[in-house]
């Protein structure tokens, strides 16, 4: 079985995105292009996540798909992943670091107990699908592992200049300079 994903997405709630993003929309659109496999894509905004847990039931272990009967079968077939992104904007090495990472989360509840962490360590989930946290990507990474070792840590768009692990302007030269 071939799959086709898309892992790096955002909803209507992110800055820069068509208020048309919702779960429906991006279903019929992943199935006209042959996309089987979605993200879901900002599970930190409140209300986003308030539509996911509405709209998507868990079809396998951390696999979603679209709820209810009143969607035609080929929108069923697109799966979905439950993932965010979170840019962490902190000071290391006397230079400001901006990295996005990609979190995919395996389940709700994993989502709720990383929501609750954020929002504990300050971060306003309510401002942007992509909301910025003042934690080093090595601790965004501790903090997600500590509550679930399942979840999976991956930089997003590693070589943009401002907003990447390897980002010319606020990023590093290894990957090792940005565990230290």
């Amino acid at each position: 079985m071939q799959v086709i994903v898309d892992l790096q997405i955002h909803s209507k709630y992110s800055r820069a995105v068509s208020p048309k993003m919702n779960l429906t929309e991006i279903s019929q659109w992943a199935a006209k292009k042959g996309i089987n496999l979605m993200a879901t894509g900002d599970w930190t905004h409140p209300l986003w996540f308030r539509e996911i847990k509405e709209n998507l039931k868990e079809t396998s272990e951390g696999i979603y798909s679209l709820a209810g009967t009143n969607h035609d079968l080929s929108l069923q077939e697109t799966k979905f992943l439950l993932s965010t992104e979170i840019s962490s904007i902190y000071s290391q090495g006397d230079k400001v670091r901006r990295v996005h990472n990609l979190i995919f989360s395996p389940s709700i509840r994993v989502c709720e107990k990383v929501i609750n962490e954020l929002k504990k360590r300050g971060a306003n989930l309510m401002a942007d699908g992509r909301p910025i946290v003042g934690l080093s990507s090595k601790d965004l990474l501790q903090m997600v592992l500590e509550i679930n070792e399942k979840i999976l840590f991956i930089p997003a768009h590693i070589w943009t200049p401002w907003f990447s692990v390897f980002g010319s302007k606020s990023g590093f030269d290894s990957l090792n300079e940005l565990a230290d």
